[in-house]
């Protein structure tokens, strides 16, 4: 399998999150792609020119983070990231989503404060996508004591959401949040999310 990717990229990361907890990252190669290039392929892979796309051993290409991650969660047959049935499914879906709603508002963010022409800009906007990110990580800090120890798809979609709000600087998000920060810290030093930190 082929994962197209950027090191940068949120949703790659939880990709990688999911194929390194799975096993599979051993059968994974990383290809980098670069979606803002003007002489970038990735549309052969995805049309609409996102990373991360995956290139199956069939030659299937698949998109979407949540698609990419199911795929691989049914490749393994270890205990499953997304649970099959029941409650627990429910709140992992949602918790995925929350953490991917978190990061969508983050990239709009980024795309319109970094790369948009500083008198192109919408300050309203940028305004819209923060109060977001910060009702959204406020339910984080109230949910992440329930967590325990799990580590399915609702909370690797948490490291990469907190992991670019870092990387970018997007928010000053742990002094008020104290449970998610810690939470957080403890998930550190796990293998999969040490190996994914993003990088330029």
């Amino acid at each position: 399998m082929k994962l197209r990717y950027s090191p940068t990229s949120p949703f790659a990361r939880k990709v990688r999150l999911v194929a390194i907890e799975t096993g599979l990252d051993g059968g994974l190669a990383l290809e980098r792609a670069n979606p803002w290039a003007a002489d970038t392929d990735l549309p052969k892979d995805n049309p609409l020119c996102k990373v991360p796309a995956l290139v199956t051993d069939g030659g299937e290409a698949l998109y979407d983070s949540p698609v990419i991650c199911a795929y691989l969660d049914s490749l393994h047959q270890g205990r499953p990231l997304i649970p099959a049935a029941g409650a627990e499914r429910w709140r992992q879906l949602r918790l995925e989503a929350l953490a991917d709603g978190i990061l969508d508002a983050a990239v709009a963010v980024r795309v319109e404060t970094a790369m948009r022409p500083e008198d192109k800009r919408w300050p309203h906007w940028v305004e819209r996508q923060q109060t977001a990110i910060a009702r959204g990580l406020d339910a984080l800090d109230e949910d992440c004591a329930d967590w325990g120890d799990a580590f399915l798809i609702g909370q690797i979609a948490v490291v990469a959401a907190l992991g670019y709000l870092d990387f970018r600087t997007i928010v000053d998000w742990r002094g008020s949040r104290p449970a998610l920060a810690a939470w957080f810290e403890r998930l550190a030093a796990r293998p999969s999310v040490a190996a994914t930190v993003p990088t330029e």
